[in-house]
């Protein structure tokens, strides 16, 4: 089963790996998992740099390449399918275009989303 990963999963496994809870650390761990890390994930990641809010001792393109190797994760790029159904997904969802992303992203290659995010958990 694919595994994908939300932005702040793929950040705090590199920078604040305490933040994971012990079940998300395992399945992080675990080889047999096939852990995937969307493109939008590096858009994000790169705002909340420039924004002041992350801060890494690295440009965010190489952090991200950083932290996909080190789970040894794969990318999953953004298709055209998935950017019409982030805006097509069932009333009520918030307005946040990356998690729409990710979770268009989800439904669209039958992925289970490893997030921590409430407003995406209360979506179901």
């Amino acid at each position: 089963m694919p595994w994908l990963l939300d932005t702040h999963v793929l950040a705090w496994s590199a920078l604040e790996p305490e933040k994971l809870g012990p079940e998300t650390r395992a399945l992080l761990t675990n080889p047999e998992h096939d852990l995937q890390v969307a493109t939008i994930s590096t858009a994000e990641i790169a705002c909340l740099a420039r924004g002041g809010k992350l801060f890494l001792k690295m440009g965010a393109r190489e952090f991200v390449a950083a932290a996909i190797d080190n789970l040894s994760a794969s990318t999953i790029e953004l298709s055209h399918a998935v950017a019409a159904e982030a805006w097509r997904l069932p009333e009520p969802f918030h307005r946040d275009p990356a998690d729409r992303i990710l979770v268009a992203t989800a439904r669209e290659h039958d992925m289970v989303l490893v997030t921590g995010d409430d407003r995406i958990l209360r979506y179901g």
